[in-house]
């Protein structure tokens, strides 16, 4: 549908929001703003020169070091940088441009976001996901499509619908585990439901769980992790929410054609 030049500035757009993410991923879960200061090394606090905060490129010439203090700067900035910046350009060629798909790109940046947080501290932060179902409300009402039923408007109905199942199948599971399941795992199903509606909710649990306890497995197996080990849960949902976002329909229709 577009050239590559439109791809390659979407790219573009995309790696830098993923810079932003970047300064997301490490001060929100720290309490610090991500608005000021401007971007600083986290080894020698040094602020970062404009010219050594360009996305994925600036790693590079810098060889993965901060130019002050040297130090190793993580694989992981130009990774979310990279992978932002991919899967807007996936958002783009599955769905076109419109104002369905710069709400696609709030929900994958959330997403990366939360899972990356998640991972290091295990929780996921309500300033993620509470205006995240505010946006997935109204968005779900007026602007987006139902992801089992492709170009079939979702509407306010299912889009309410959709974040009380969320909210309220995670929060029987976090009673029924007695605090196996946290809180912001609940609200990130909340707005996974009131963007995409009821049936993704089921779709993403159901690959959510298949996806952690493979992952649970092989733990077990080959890191010597117990049944009680405490892994975090946000990643594998923000995955499963990924595939269904993309490929809904076709699961849907390739699992009425085996039955």
């Amino acid at each position: 549908m577009y050239n590559l030049p439109f791809y390659v500035m979407v790219f573009i757009f995309g790696s830098i929001v993923g810079s932003f993410l970047n300064v997301c991923i490490y001060r929100i879960p720290r309490g610090e703003s991500i608005i000021m200061p401007s971007s600083y090394c986290p080894s020698c606090n040094t602020p970062v020169k404009i010219w050594d905060n360009i996305p994925i490129i600036s790693y590079i010439m810098l060889a993965g070091r901060c130019r002050a203090c040297k130090e190793n700067i993580s694989l992981r900035y130009p990774v979310v940088e990279a992978l932002n910046a991919l899967f807007y350009i996936a958002v783009l060629w599955r769905f076109g441009m419109g104002w369905n798909t710069l709400v696609y790109f709030v929900f994958i940046s959330s997403l990366i976001v939360i899972t990356f947080i998640d991972l290091d501290f295990q929780i996921i932060p309500d300033s993620i996901t509470l205006p995240g179902i505010l946006i997935g409300l109204v968005a779900g009402s007026f602007l987006l499509y139902d992801p089992f039923l492709r170009w079939t408007m979702m509407g306010f109905k299912t889009s309410i619908i959709g974040a009380v199942t969320g909210f309220g199948l995670f929060y029987l599971i976090a009673v029924l585990s007695r605090g196996g399941m946290g809180g912001g795992d609940i609200k990130m199903m909340a707005m996974v439901g009131a963007l995409m509606g009821w049936k993704s909710i089921l779709l993403t649990t159901f690959l959510g769980s298949l996806f952690g306890s493979a992952w649970g497995i092989f733990l077990m197996a080959f890191k010597g992790k117990g049944r009680k080990s405490k892994i975090p849960f946000g990643p594998f949902l923000a995955a499963g929410a990924i595939i269904t976002l993309f490929w809904a329909h076709e699961i849907f229709y390739w699992y009425l054609r085996i039955r």
